[in-house]
């Protein structure tokens, strides 16, 4: 049987080397590699249509179709051409809409807009509505709450306690002190039912309360070790003898910077005598309304979320024994909380917040 002997492909240095490229490495799609090699094989001196088919196991039109699809397009022709698909049935000015009605107007018969509400006002599918907002990122059956402080010494109380943060004093403590207040014992009113595959754990969403107690914690921001204590109640009194604890645990060498917040536990005629008689204590009051300055509460949220949300406690003396063990467990391998932002980030964020409120026109 006679073969056909094509007319062989002639290929520069550059094509040769991509093909071989294509041809060899594992990344490359194997379709891809497939024609690459069947093109590599015709360009070999007498190469027939059969004879490379034979070789690659390949049919004779295979070999016909990609060295024709070359000859035409070089490299380009041997990679696949997008496909149409089915035509938009949402242009652009349908999208458009979505998003300006989602932005600048609400329902008039709700607060806010739904998909199935929106779906009807601009005449799309509520599937069309939910992915134009996926793809622009609304979300607007979501709300958030912020609260601007009103602290005149706003500015100077966020550079202070940032720097501590950045670049505490040497030979000084840095501790952030505060209460987390009226933590309750809580027994749910039947047993919880376990988690299982397709179905999270699951309690009754009533409860027994069995008492609470308060956490008065000081917590160090180089090494993250904290100081913490319970009392039955959280006034001055039961801060000054925190005070006191504090004061029997840190060295006398060491100053001790205390964070705290604007409680009036804090600021009683009590606790100004005990910081005057003690030379090496320094308060910083964080802002009005910036509990997120301080990082005990960062502390006080790892507690609840990882302890206290799906813990059953059926007296206050349990409640107790709980915390003091988590803070045992934490101080045995303590990992400080990282702070990273500087105070003039703080501050150009909260002025550009500021910014868009008053144009918002509310």
């Amino acid at each position: 049987m006679a073969f056909h002997h094509l007319v062989p492909l002639t290929l520069d240095a550059d094509e040769r080397s991509t093909l071989a490229q294509w041809a060899r490495r594992p990344t490359t799609a194997q379709a891809v590699a497939l024609r690459a090699r069947i093109i590599l094989a015709c360009a070999e001196p007498d190469a027939s249509a059969q004879a490379v088919a034979t070789t690659l196991h390949v049919t004779r039109p295979t070999v016909g179709k990609w060295r024709r699809r070359f000859v035409a397009h070089r490299l380009e022709g041997l990679l696949d051409e997008p496909r149409p698909g089915a035509p938009r049935t949402v242009g652009d000015a349908d999208v458009e809409e979505v998003i300006r009605l989602t932005l600048e107007t609400t329902p008039a018969d709700a607060t806010h807009w739904s998909t199935r509400r929106m779906a009807r006002r601009v005449e799309l599918s509520p599937h069309t509505v939910m992915r134009i907002w996926h793809a622009f990122g609304l979300q607007p059956h979501r709300v958030e709450t912020f609260k601007l402080s009103k602290d005149p010494q706003f500015i100077e109380k966020v550079r202070d306690i940032v720097g501590l943060y950045l670049a505490p004093p040497a030979h000084a403590l840095v501790l952030c002190v505060d209460e987390k207040t009226q933590v309750q014992a809580l027994d749910h009113t039947a047993p919880l039912l376990p988690l299982r595959p397709g179905q999270p754990e699951r309690r009754t969403h009533d409860y027994t309360r069995h008492g609470t107690t308060s956490l008065f914690a000081a917590y160090e921001t180089r090494t993250g070790a904290t100081i913490g204590e319970c009392f039955p109640r959280h006034r001055s009194v039961e801060f000054r003898k925190f005070l006191d604890r504090i004061d029997e645990v840190v060295p006398p060498e060491f100053d001790v910077h205390l964070i705290l917040d604007n409680a009036s536990t804090h600021k009683t005629a009590l606790i100004k005598r005990w910081l005057a008689k003690r030379p090496r204590y320094q308060a910083h009051f964080t802002p009005t309304s910036s509990s997120w300055i301080n990082l005990v509460e960062r502390l006080f949220s790892e507690l609840r979320t990882q302890h206290l949300d799906r813990s059953i406690h059926r007296s206050v003396d349990a409640l107790e024994a709980t915390l003091y063990k988590a803070l045992t467990q934490r101080n045995a391998h303590p990992k400080p909380f990282v702070w990273t932002k500087t105070a003039d980030e703080i501050l150009a964020s909260v002025k550009r917040f500021c910014q868009r409120i008053s144009q918002s026109g509310h």
